[in-house]
């Protein structure tokens, strides 16, 4: 079962592409963002989504792939922003859970409208806190 909205895009170029306006805008500041504040994440294009910093996993139940450790899609509703991060036993979109008032959080996403409906300074903190984690070997997702 695929969560993300289909798309018939295979490149990061394409997706961005096939969004309509106004999100595609709204779509294009997030990237642009996140590439800004994570620069040595890779980007890439991942199961309709564009993605930064690519990584293994391996579940409890012996599934693999690949996956990233954060995502940005258009679903038809809501932008969704994943972070695959957590720290300790929380992922860290819910530790900013009450920075983040107008966005619906769960877990590892923070869906929300439109852009001006978050605080981009704290979408920044959660970014940079999820590179710390990963770099320092203390990111507890997956495991």
């Amino acid at each position: 079962m695929n969560m993300f909205k289909p798309t018939k895009a295979q490149t990061r170029a394409e997706y961005i592409a096939s969004i309509p306006e106004p999100r595609k805008t709204d779509i294009k500041k997030l990237d642009a963002f996140i590439k800004k504040t994570l620069p040595s994440m890779k980007p890439f294009f991942l199961y309709n989504m564009l993605a930064y910093g690519p990584f293994h996993y391996k579940s409890k139940s012996g599934r693999e792939g690949e996956w990233a450790y954060i995502g940005l899609a258009s679903q038809k509703n809501y932008i969704s922003l994943y972070v695959c991060v957590v720290d300790v036993k929380t992922y860290l979109a819910e530790e900013y859970k009450k920075e983040l008032p107008k966005a619906n959080i769960g877990k590892s996403c923070i869906r929300f409208k439109k852009l001006e409906d978050v605080d981009i300074k704290v979408l920044g903190k959660i970014l940079k806190k999820a590179n710390t984690l990963i770099k320092t070997g203390k990111n507890k997702f997956g495991v």
